[in-house]
């Protein structure tokens, strides 16, 4: 029978990054990772489109921690013991260079995932840990101090200490409410909006730089602030993104159904932009409203916004009255969609749900209630919106994990806190 000092069951980036520290930090341990299919570290692979969004240019844990829509205040002291700072110096000793985008994303200098993959990889293969791919795992069991995997096929294998990094899949949802951990229901996060609107048609791929959105339901509002990309089915990019993970819950709840609205013009108020359509009626009076965009926006965009609001193409800035440019400026920075559903966002699909947090002990990222069982990652009701976040989760929590499961099988660490 195989017997491991430490077993990661998934073969992700918390699953990797757990093995590897575990193995680094106790030189010698019997270490492995399971994986259920052939690939393994397949986010990281489409992350930031082929890239790798590997971590977020935030060096104060408490800015850091705004950006988790769920488990921000859990994360807190992790963030202090690994937080970005110590995620670059990490792959900057295993000579992985990263850089910060203008957003403040933090990417491999090579601008290839591939490099992030090579690394993990490379670590895994130098520390001596067992990669087994296909390894369906289909109970585990706690008996005594061990735990016991059994592998489809019947193989059983024996681990003192175990993790589950099996990410949003079912199986780690389902051995986990089976040893007792009670689990929050998943809902999707970071997913875009399905809008049908006549003000959307043919309007494909325009973009504005920064808009504030906001989604408003009978369980409350969520504001968020960014770039806005219109779409073939609707509304997508970073402002539409941070609200989906924001309101996962809220707009589960109503089946994406829900009312939102769009300040086109950022944090511009509807009287700013009166007072901008009011001096153009001065100052062009003679020229076409069509012909004098006032906004950040492409020209595409104000042609439709004036056509959808009733002004004729040929109409000059003289002819607009006060009531028409009024309810423009309104339009302009209050803009109402009705959402009707969500659509995929592939790079980057994150899970809100999983795990109860009450029932980890952060500091190790150990369960509460079974010493020895480790989790980290999107297993447990822990999210994170787009920008390198969930990566950093990940990091955080397999890196704190796999050092506690060292010491835990070395003899040098207490059970979890309750």
């Amino acid at each position: 029978m195989k017997k491991y000092d430490f077993l990661v069951i998934g073969g992700g980036a918390a699953g990797f990054f757990a093995a590897i520290n575990c193995a680094e930090h106790r030189p010698g341990l019997s270490v492995g990772i399971f994986e259920a299919t052939p690939r393994v570290l397949s986010k990281v692979k489409i992350s930031g489109g082929g890239r790798c969004n590997v971590t977020h240019n935030c060096f104060d844990p408490r800015a850091l921690v705004r950006h988790y829509p769920r488990g921000g205040k859990e994360l807190l002291g992790p963030f202090h013991k690994f937080g970005p700072e110590q995620t670059i110096a990490w792959f900057a000793a295993r000579g992985v260079a990263l850089k910060v985008e203008a957003d403040n994303r933090m990417f491999p200098t090579t601008d290839s995932s591939q490099t992030i993959i090579d690394c993990l990889q490379g670590a895994v293969q130098k520390n001596g840990i067992e990669l087994r791919l296909k390894a369906l795992v289909e109970t585990v069991e706690k008996i005594g101090d061990i735990f016991q995997v059994t592998l489809k096929g019947g193989e059983v294998i024996e681990a003192k200490t175990l993790m589950l990094a099996t990410g949003s899949a079912t199986f780690g949802w389902s051995v986990v409410r089976k040893l007792g951990h009670k689990l929050i229901e998943p809902n999707p996060s970071l997913f875009t909006f399905e809008i049908d609107h006549p003000l959307l048609k043919g309007l494909p791929g325009v973009s504005f730089p920064s808009v504030t959105a906001e989604l408003q339901s009978t369980d409350g509002n969520f504001v968020q602030e960014g770039p806005l990309l219109i779409t073939h089915w609707g509304l997508s990019g970073p402002a539409v993104l941070r609200l989906s993970a924001f309101g996962a819950r809220v707009l589960a709840a109503t089946d994406y159904k829900a009312d939102l609205y769009v300040n086109f013009e950022g944090r511009i108020k509807g009287d700013e932009v009166f007072a901008v359509l009011m001096n153009n009626k001065n100052q062009e009076a003679k020229k076409k409203i069509s012909t004098v965009n006032p906004l950040q926006g492409p020209r595409r965009f104000w042609e439709a916004l004036l056509e959808f609001s009733g002004f004729a193409p040929d109409k000059l800035w003289a002819d607009a009255n006060k009531k028409e440019l009024f309810k423009l400026s309104e339009l302009i920075t209050h803009f109402p969609f009705r959402i009707q559903g969500k659509g995929a966002f592939k790079e980057e699909f994150v899970t809100a749900g999983g795990v109860a947090r009450s029932e980890i002990d952060f500091r190790s990222f150990q369960s509460k209630l079974i010493p020895g069982l480790f989790m980290a990652g999107e297993v447990i009701d822990v999210d994170g919106i787009t920008g390198g976040f969930n990566f950093q989760n990940a990091w955080t929590g397999g890196f704190l994990a796999g050092t506690a499961a060292a010491e835990m099988v070395s003899g040098a660490r207490a059970e979890p806190s309750t």
